[in-house]
């Protein structure tokens, strides 16, 4: 990995190492003081809140403490007031009796009660004496032998607390002791928990959360207010209570007389939050530098980046074959006198691209010239036109066409010693190759002919078609061993700025080698490979010709050339 990035060091342009190090250097020492700073504030903010923490956490637990202090004392008011024995225990000789027990006795107590403390939203009393019901106040024990707190309230005289199962109700739950009867009575004083830790609910703005929790560690109440939901933690009330609840600050406490467990905690990033303004401006600070190194490095630039970047781009210019690029320096130091030796190089260079490229030129004219001398065109001319004379008298049709069908094709083809011909004329040297041919196979093929004839009059080189013919024949259709009619296909069309012919057979057809290779190799006559290099030479690498074949269907090859051509 350190090699690999040392690499990506070194392959660098200058200009960037020399920002990078500036940047690099200026930046370690600002960045260390920031960090620092950064750090010490949120430590002193963490022991601040630390600090807040645990006293906001008192004050509640005295405040639950108070609260479940004045919930016994309800309950032993209730259990110790001998009216309330009485009127459970005594019997009754009319329902006036017990309306009177209501009325007197139970529900201003009650009353007063709830007055005292809002938190309680009911008190009831669950008894198997003769007395009746009596709204939510008085209800037979055996309405209470589905409760949760039933069995325990059975087989303890002590008061107690009870959580709801949604968690939203606090019961607590006490036996009346009775030494002179034998019925069995039960007070419940139900409990608004939400209600009772409203308190809890406003220690802090937000982001923070309380946890109350039984002496066997299970959740009692839970409130939480953090900026983010996602931030919540989801765990238990025992780990929050021994503060091992990564990324917060938690503290704990427990309440002297119930043995509850109340738990305070806060996220640390919150907390540090208050150290942000100390990062805008190191932020500000590291901005700064940057914008004065890249000052520095603009000036560094001009002096000494700035002459090997133009040498760079002059490379690259050589590159992509253009040996034209001109290049000074005045200086006399080491930069200066490589664009000295570099501008030398490319003069030379460039002489002998242009020896090499204008002997390759000669060299093609000399292939086409040659092979256009070896005919004398006069004798040609003469000799044909006597044999279509001879042909005419004896009523020889056949040798008459062939007559003028090679002069056509040798009047196209030589085109009076011109490089460059028409598309009209290259297919009618073409055609008649192509009419001499199937005299010669005895009508064997057809030919079709697919020519956009808005194309007719634009300049071609010499001598394109008629040797993709001649091969399509040869090489294809000669060798066909496919039953129907055998097909010479040629056709001419525009696409953008180009012109496209295509030149197809359903003859043999060729491997996918042998496709790669056919503008490779050499060949004895003037075959298609002097026609791609040919093509290239006029038009450009990204011209010439593309052969696709499938062994046993066919060949097509597309010829592609400019409709401008730049005539050497």
């Amino acid at each position: 990995m350190i090699n690999k990035l040392k690499q990506q060091f070194r392959n660098l342009k200058f200009q960037k190492k020399i920002i990078g190090i500036s940047v690099v250097i200026s930046l370690i020492p600002i960045i260390l003081l920031g960090l620092f700073s950064y750090t010490r504030m949120r430590s002193l903010l963490i022991e601040r809140e630390e600090t807040a923490i645990e006293e906001s956490l008192h004050q509640e637990v005295l405040q639950l403490d108070h609260k479940l202090d004045s919930y016994l004392s309800s309950m032993n008011l209730i259990i110790w007031n001998e009216n309330i024995r009485l009127a459970l225990s005594q019997k009754y000789d009319s329902n006036f009796e017990m309306y009177l027990t209501y009325r007197d006795t139970i529900d201003p107590l009650f009353l007063t009660i709830r007055s005292l403390n809002t938190d309680i939203t009911a008190i009831t009393i669950y008894t198997d004496t003769n007395i009746y019901p009596h709204g939510n106040t008085l209800l037979p024990l055996a309405d209470a032998q589905d409760k949760i707190w039933y069995e325990q309230a059975l087989n303890t005289s002590a008061p107690f607390f009870s959580l709801s199962e949604d968690g939203q109700t606090l019961y607590l739950i006490c036996q009346m002791q009775y030494s002179y009867v034998s019925y069995t009575s039960i007070i419940c004083m139900t409990i608004d928990l939400p209600s009772a830790m409203l308190t809890a609910n406003s220690l802090f703005n937000n982001n923070y959360g309380f946890l109350l929790a039984d002496p066997t560690g299970e959740t009692m109440y839970q409130y939480t207010n953090l900026v983010s939901v996602a931030s919540a933690p989801n765990t238990s009330s025992d780990v929050l209570i021994h503060d091992e609840l990564p990324g917060y600050i938690t503290k704990a406490e427990t309440l002297p007389d119930s043995g509850w467990v109340a738990c305070l905690y806060r996220p640390a990033r919150s907390v540090s939050a208050a150290a942000i303004n100390i990062t805008y401006i190191v932020l500000a600070m590291i901005l700064l530098c940057i914008v004065l190194i890249f000052l520095v490095s603009a000036l560094l630039s001009k002096i000494i980046v700035a002459p090997i970047k133009t040498l760079s781009l002059s490379m690259e210019q050589v590159e992509q074959g253009n040996y034209q690029v001109e290049i000074y320096s005045d200086n006399t130091d080491e930069v200066g006198q490589l664009i000295c030796s570099f501008q030398k190089m490319v003069h030379t260079l460039n002489n002998l691209v242009n020896e090499v490229l204008l002997a390759q030129i000669r060299q093609q004219r000399y292939e086409i010239e040659i092979l256009q001398s070896q005919i004398n065109p006069h004798f040609l001319y003469n000799s044909l036109s006597l044999i279509n004379s001879k042909a005419i008298i004896s009523g020889q049709r056949d040798i008459s066409q062939m007559a003028r069908l090679l002069s056509t094709f040798y009047r196209t083809m030589l085109n009076k010693g011109k490089q460059i011909t028409t598309i009209a004329s290259e297919l009618e040297n073409t055609k008649s190759y192509v009419s001499i041919q199937q005299m010669m196979h005895s009508q064997s093929f057809d030919a079709i002919y697919d020519i956009d004839e808005n194309l007719l009059e634009y300049p071609i080189p010499n001598l394109l078609l008629q040797p993709l013919a001649e091969n399509a024949i040869i090489h294809g259709l000669d060798h066909r061993e496919l039953s129907g009619r055998a097909i010479l296909s040629i056709s001419c069309y525009q696409e953008n700025q180009d012109i496209i012919f295509k030149v197809m057979d359903n003859g043999c057809g060729m491997s996918d080698e042998e496709c790669e290779q056919i503008l490779t190799k050499d060949s004895k006559g003037y075959g298609v490979k002097n026609v791609h290099q040919r093509m290239q030479l006029y038009y450009g690498p990204e011209y010439g010709l593309a052969f696709h074949s499938t062994k046993g269907m066919g060949t097509y090859v597309l010829l592609k050339v400019r409709k401008d051509i730049n005539q050497l």
